[in-house]
């Protein structure tokens, strides 16, 4: 879209969302803990929006794939730093060439292009980029098809550029003399063994073809969620269109440490044959043991979709207006599809945590995008209503508000209908359960300014 063409419609879709997990580890840090916050003086659990977001693109990005969703058929894209072992394997299977000198020149190509690579000596790294490139999944098809059409000329630049790497790290570590020279060595080394500005340059047709390949082009999901490629400054950054919060529980968070015991199979079956007796004294217990945390709440989360900019970003990939347009519409769905559909993947079998549905998804559209976190400052107290304090009279009642999910229900709904009361640009409400509790508490409150719908696809206007 012309950066100068208004937009016909409410340019942002916020989305709001409640669900409960019970006994699950979506995410976790470094120490395999659950991630937490504080906020409102409490402590909450908290799912990452990076997991959030991965699980929501690799879900529509699988659809697709698969023929199937609003995106079916459209053009999808790869976050890995296995480029140059994608594009060798399309030069061997599509082109004939062999295995090792495939890697070879699809790393150099690539290397040269601007990415910087693994350690040549450690075999897991070598020939792995150090940094994560979102790129279209076709990209190495691309690049190994121009190699194939140009193989005369970039085998002979590939063998100029491998020796001059070579001698230049030769160089490098004959003249390190002191410790400080040698640890800066093996840092060249370790880059690809030389000065780049010592290294043939790649043909500028080679040049072109590798960064027109890399380039963000039609793939809907970069568009989406963006990308930042820092090591290459002629290939271009795409800014996302989607913005994503991290998810936390209303409530004040309670961690289980769960202990377990996994059996050995073979010990049991001893024993049921009576047959335990050929067991050491030290080696009768269960075959492992040992202790995972495991949390459970109701959590509210919250994307926006910044429709102006997925259509500039569909454009300036070379989309016509009325392509942008279409694929634009087609990705507003999908990301909806996924927003609701999708969870991170971690422990879900041993936890089935991708079962869960929302209790409540809330999408409306506006000027601006709205975060409702503020709603749930207060933690929600789950006592129930009026409960009789121990030791006490009438006047040591206390009131909670009950169970989480039907109150963060009431909390957010109450808290949308009193910000569209004072936003005049919030429009086209649109509320979705997969509770018959919240179903009939929807039927009860008498203004949440929303629509009720019975499916995702009513969800987006």
């Amino acid at each position: 879209m012309n950066s100068d063409t208004p937009f016909a419609g409410s340019p942002f879709l916020s989305l709001h969302l409640l669900e409960t997990l019970v006994a699950v580890l979506p995410v976790r840090d470094e120490n395999g803990s659950p991630k937490s916050i504080v906020y409102g003086g409490a402590e909450r659990h908290m799912i990452t929006s990076q997991a959030r977001r991965r699980a929501e693109r690799v879900h529509a990005r699988d659809r697709a794939n698969a023929g199937v969703g609003a995106l079916a058929g459209r053009k999808t894209a790869l976050r890995t730093r296995e480029w140059a072992l994608i594009t060798a394997r399309a030069l061997v299977s599509e082109h004939g060439w062999e295995q090792d000198e495939a890697v070879r020149t699809a790393r150099a190509v690539i290397e040269a292009t601007g990415l910087k690579f693994g350690d040549p000596a450690k075999k897991t790294v070598a020939n792995l980029t150090k940094v994560l490139l979102f790129a279209p999944s076709d990209a190495g098809t691309r690049i190994a098809a121009h190699i194939a059409e140009q193989q005369e000329p970039i085998r002979a630049w590939t063998s100029e550029y491998l020796a001059a790497q070579s001698a230049g790290a030769a160089k490098a570590k004959r003249g390190a003399k002191k410790p400080a020279d040698a640890a800066g060595a093996d840092s060249e080394a370790a880059d690809g063994g030389a000065d780049p500005k010592s290294l043939p340059a790649l043909p500028p047709t080679t040049r072109a073809a590798v960064l027109t390949a890399l380039a963000p082009r039609d793939a809907i999901d970069i568009a989406l969620y963006g990308r930042f490629l820092a090591e290459i400054a002629d290939s271009p950054n795409v800014d996302g269109a989607i913005q994503s919060s991290h998810a936390f529980t209303v409530h004040e968070a309670e961690q289980v440490d769960d202990f377990y015991a996994a059996a050995d199979d073979a010990k049991l079956d001893r024993k049921k044959n009576a047959l335990d007796f050929l067991d050491a004294a030290d080696d009768a217990g269960a075959g492992m043991t040992g202790y995972q945390s495991l949390i459970s709440g109701t959590f509210y989360r919250h994307a926006v979709l910044d429709r102006r900019k997925l259509r500039r970003n569909l454009e300036a990939a070379g989309m016509t207006a009325q392509e942008a347009e279409d694929a634009s519409a087609a990705a507003e769905a999908e990301f909806v599809n996924a927003f609701v559909e999708a969870f991170p993947e971690a422990k879900k079998n041993s936890t089935a945590s991708t079962g869960s549905l929302p209790a409540l998804v809330l999408a409306f559209e506006g000027e601006r995008p709205y975060n409702y976190a503020s709603a749930f400052q207060s933690p929600i107290d789950e006592n129930p209503p009026h409960e009789e304090s121990e030791g006490t009279t009438g006047k040591g009642r206390k009131g909670g508000e009950g169970p989480a999910g039907p109150a963060a229900v009431k909390r957010l709904l109450n808290h949308h209908a009193f910000v569209a009361r004072r936003r005049k640009d919030i429009t086209s409400a649109r509320v979705l359960t997969y509770d018959p509790q919240i179903d009939g508490l929807l039927n009860k409150l008498e203004d949440h300014g929303a629509t009720v719908v019975e499916s995702i696809e009513e969800l987006t206007a």
